[in-house]
């Protein structure tokens, strides 16, 4: 069941990048000339203070055990000038997900010395796009270090080294773990207080990698930032007897809808006691009646019905005829059928337009293809060669790949993927790892309530309870899109940091 997961950050991936991924495959078994690593300096100013620091951008050249090449995996590193002694100065490894995506989205959203200028509603401005010094960079309380897992960005297999070896769970895992050991320890850092930061399928490496790097080599971590964080892929994926999902994507339905001015707001003129009220509804009366399946009475689906179209703003009809089980897709075509609209996945407050009303599901994601995909891979391309001035005019940087695929869930090969006992066991073995986790209301892919569900049911010790703090913004899966959450967002982060 496991294979069949949908990719967290790639919602509609085309058919010609599937058709081609054979082709992909072969071609990148090296026949690039992948240049040295390129060192320039820069400056920043940060919360009044101007910072001086190196980038870095290369491959770091990944070897097998018997010494032979297996992959150059593509970095860029941001380090601060001036700073003697290691234990001084923390270090965050940083990284994307899909299984498929760069680290684009990160880097030049939010955590990077520069960033790309939205619309004040996240959308993708006319091109050409503006980019600018980025005042909300962590840049100021750690050192950056964005990792291009293989296949994505430039970073490829090596030699004649198959792609399977690094397009699965656990081989990504290794992969990505295995470069932070390099780099650490090529770099001297490993005194450094280190912390890593994920965001979507990001987050689920994240959780994995708190085991790996503790379990292989010995490295403890000081932090984890989840960004839109999943561990437990049986909370998002909607199938025939899994009514999990139904139930913690309904207070993130809700949120959207009350948005979107779906929502009755003189019975709820206040959006957080709405949403509280939505939860209540979610994990107490909707639960059980889902549970009930074909021996609800009548009058209990006339009440499920009209409960369920109070928290969604969709007709009780359409619920009804959907079993009381609406889904992503269903809700985001529903919600603004009516308005000629769809609402999107990574993020129900942005609008798109379909070529016609009817159908189950919208024809493009449009918190996707309206927001960040031409201005992310405009950034990071004119990025790397007029800022970093890296040569690099042969590879493609791949933004968002289906080259990763199929992915290999392992272990969890006909059953859900959940690595929640990992960051369990992890904190255990560990009681100074602080995890941040950071979620948006209006993420339809990675919802809130599908996370707090996870972390209620990893049985963590009481005692180590405080070491995960949740933060919540008014955005969807990239609330870095909207600058008033980006600027929250920061001030969050900032406190995690400095609270070590």
């Amino acid at each position: 069941m496991a294979r069949l997961l949908p990719l967290l950050f790639l919602a509609l991936i085309s058919i010609q990048a599937f058709a081609q991924s054979e082709k992909a495959d072969k071609s990148s078994k090296s026949t690039f000339t992948f240049p040295d690593p390129v060192v320039t300096k820069h400056s920043i100013t940060l919360e009044g203070e101007r910072i001086n620091y190196t980038a870095t951008a290369g491959h770091l050249l990944m070897l097998d055990a018997k010494g032979e090449e297996k992959a150059r995996i593509f970095y860029i590193a941001y380090t601060r000038d001036g700073v003697k002694n290691p234990a001084d100065r923390p270090i965050t490894f940083s990284f994307n997900g899909g299984p498929g995506s760069s680290s684009v989205w990160l880097h030049m959203g939010a955590l990077g010395p520069r960033r790309v200028v939205m619309t004040d509603e996240g959308l993708a401005p006319a091109p050409p796009y503006q980019v600018v010094d980025n005042e909300y960079s962590w840049l100021n309380v750690t050192d950056l270090v964005f990792i291009d897992p293989v296949e994505t960005g430039l970073s490829r297999p090596a030699g004649d080294t198959d792609k399977k070896e690094f397009t699965g769970y656990e081989e990504d895992l290794r992969s990505v773990g295995d470069f932070i050991h390099r780099y650490v320890t090529r770099n001297a850092r490993w005194n450094s207080p280190k912390y890593l930061a994920g965001e979507s399928y990001g987050t689920t490496r994240a959780a994995g990698l708190s085991g790996y790097l503790q379990d292989r080599h010995g490295m403890m971590l000081n932090g984890l930032v989840l960004i839109s964080a999943v561990m437990n892929f049986q909370t998002l994926y909607f199938t025939s007897g899994n009514d999990l999902p139904y139930a913690l994507f309904l207070p993130a339905f809700a949120a959207t809808a009350y948005h979107h001015g779906k929502i009755d707001k003189q019975r709820y003129p206040d959006f957080k006691q709405f949403l509280q009220s939505a939860e209540d509804f979610a994990i107490g009366e909707y639960n059980s009646m889902l549970m009930k399946g074909d021996m609800l009475t009548d009058s209990e689906k006339e009440l499920l019905a009209g409960r369920i179209s109070d928290f969604t703003g969709l007709r009780p009809e359409f619920v009804h005829d959907h079993h009381y089980r609406i889904n992503t897709p269903l809700f985001s075509k529903e919600l603004l059928r009516d308005e000629g609209f769809t609402v999107g996945r990574f993020d129900g407050s942005v609008k798109g337009i379909d070529k016609k009303a009817g159908g189950d599901t919208y024809d493009f994601d449009p918190s996707y293809h309206l927001s960040v995909y031409g201005p992310y891979t405009m950034a990071i391309n004119d990025h790397l060669k007029r800022v970093l001035n890296y040569p690099n005019d042969d590879m493609v940087y791949e933004i968002l790949t289906g080259n990763v695929h199929p992915w290999n869930y392992g272990p969890a090969q006909n059953r859900f993927l959940d690595n929640s006992e990992t960051l369990r066991k992890s904190i255990h073995k560990n009681p100074y790892l602080k995890v941040l986790i950071c979620n948006g209301y209006y993420d339809l892919a990675t919802p809130y309530f599908a996370t707090e569900y996870t972390l209620n049911h990893m049985f963590l010790n009481e005692k180590y309870r405080n070491n995960i703090q949740m933060t919540y913004y008014k955005g969807g899966h990239m609330m870095y899109t909207l600058e008033p959450e980006l600027k929250q967002f920061t001030e969050d982060v900032r406190s995690f940091y400095r609270a070590r």
